[in-house]
Formats: C-alpha cells, structure tokens, sequence
C-alpha cells in the first residue's frame, strides 16, 4: 500500500494558511478519487483510501499538530507493511520556495520544516519521497517565518495556491501512474500561471 500523507495543523483557525497546504492537496486527492475521510483515534489522524495507478492508496492528515505529523505518520506506515523509503510521499509547504513552485524529490535533509523532520524521526528513515509546495516568504519581513506560515492567504497568493493545489494532484498521479523521474522532470520546473504572468512573488 502506498502511504501519501498531507501535513498541516488541524482546526478551522489554520485552514487557508501556508503550513496547512499540505491538506489541502491531500483534500482534492481525496475528492479526486472519491475516497471519505475517518477519523482515527488509534493513528491521531484522519485516513481515507482510494485507488490511484491501479494500487491502493491511503491518505493521511496527522491531527498532531505540524511539529508531531511523525507521530501519526509513522504507525501509520508500520501498521500497513509499508515501507517509507518506497511507499510514502509528504506532501508540505516551503518557505524557500516561491510561492506558485513546487518541487518533488526523494531524500534530503527536513530543510528546517518540523513536520518533516518528526516524519524522519518517527520513520527512520529521510528517503522518502517529498512534494513541496512553494508558499514564499514575507516580502515585508522575511524573518517573520511563523507569522507567515500561520497567516492567512492574501486573496492574490489564494488564487496561486488554488493552482498549485490542482497541480500537485496532477504531480501525485504522475509519480503512481509513471514514475517519479517523469514527475520531477515534468513539474519541477513549472510555475503557477498568475504567479508567472504576475510580478515575481517570493512573500
């Protein structure tokens, strides 16, 4: 079974916020597939099943706050057989990426992301395959890390994130319908249509 788990806070006080993204591609996912969330209290999170590629698929969102995501994701994994290094993909927001970019890859260090580096410590593992969503970072005061992250969407990066959030649906399809090398070579070069055609956005 192939585990792809969104990263985020959960309550309605963090939704439409960079830190949250990760759910929201996970969401679409789910609608995509017509697959119903339940919650877990065994896991401290929400899971929904689905086939995507022919090969089923769990969904996760961690309940545990960003800082514990590990703490869902990895039972998760253990209690399915699944092996992180091959059958789980976090999906997760980037402060260093500009927002309306994303970029996939396999491995690497948590780049100072806290919800990656529970997933790593919970798992054992950091080869595990990533989706990260470009969200910027403060324009203002690039500093301001979770001010930013816990801020709500301005409506202008709202509608990029809408982009980016159907974008990475596709992305996921690519990775379990192909391969992992077309997706990076397919989007992790591409940039959302009204960030690209906008002036450059990096808040």
């Amino acid at each position: 079974m192939k585990v792809i788990a969104g990263l985020g806070n959960p309550g309605a006080e963090y939704a439409n916020t960079p830190h949250s993204i990760g759910f929201e591609v996970v969401d679409a996912l789910a609608r995509s597939l017509g697959a119903v969330w339940k919650r877990s209290s065994s896991f401290d999170g929400d899971l929904a099943q689905g086939m995507l590629g022919g090969v089923k698929v769990l969904l996760v969102k961690p309940q545990t706050f960003m800082n514990l995501s590990g703490n869902c994701i990895g039972p998760v994994v253990k209690y399915h057989n699944a092996n992180a290094a091959d059958d789980l993909l976090v999906v997760s927001d980037d402060i260093d990426l500009p927002t309306g970019k994303m970029r996939i890859r396999k491995g690497g260090s948590a780049g100072g992301h806290n919800g990656l580096k529970s997933v790593i410590e919970r798992t054992g593992t950091a080869d595990f395959v990533r989706l990260r969503l470009g969200v910027g970072r403060d324009a203002r005061n690039r500093a301001n890390v979770i001010g930013h992250v816990l801020g709500k969407f301005a409506a202008e990066d709202r509608a990029t994130m809408d982009e980016v959030v159907a974008k990475a649906v596709e992305a996921i399809g690519t990775i379990e319908h192909e391969n992992l090398e077309t997706a990076m070579n397919r989007y992790n070069g591409w940039t959302a249509t009204s960030a690209a055609t906008g002036k450059e956005n990096d808040k």
